[in-house]
């Protein structure tokens, strides 16, 4: 290995330590609790998936904050991070409306994307999309 990429290499423990506060930073940039923020990673050939899962404490439903890729989870964490400094507070804010087949109570939630159908995929995030009927999307005024 040239001694070059062996900078980049991180010790099991020194990884976990950095992902441990990638996670703590991200979590307290958004303000959100521990349990309402799932990290979840996978493994894509070469590099690693972030996809950022928020869960909704009212009534438990989960969906997608942003997914990042990285050549590591260090790494996908380095740039979900800069996501949530930089992107994140720019993007528009839309409001929805929407119901589960199980469930006929009327659910509002927020969510930030570049246009309408990023917000629905997040909404949508590992659903059957037959399993949830949206109601009312608006994108909300600028503030």
């Amino acid at each position: 290995m040239p001694l070059k990429a062996l900078n980049h290499v991180m010790a099991p423990q020194e990884s976990h330590v950095s992902i441990a506060r990638y996670q703590k930073e991200i979590k307290d940039l958004l303000g959100l609790n521990t349990e309402n923020l799932v990290f979840e990673y996978a493994e894509r050939g070469n590099t690693v998936k972030l996809d950022l899962v928020t869960v909704n404490p009212r009534h438990n439903q989960s969906f997608l904050f942003h997914t990042a890729e990285g050549i590591d989870k260090v790494d996908a964490l380095k740039k979900m991070l800069e996501y949530v400094k930089k992107n994140y507070p720019g993007e528009n804010s839309y409001t929805m409306q929407w119901t589960t087949m199980h469930s006929q109570e009327l659910h509002t939630s927020y969510f930030r994307a570049k246009n309408m159908y990023g917000a629905l995929d997040k909404l949508y995030y590992g659903r059957d999309i037959n399993t949830i009927s949206v109601y009312f999307i608006k994108l909300n005024p600028i503030a």
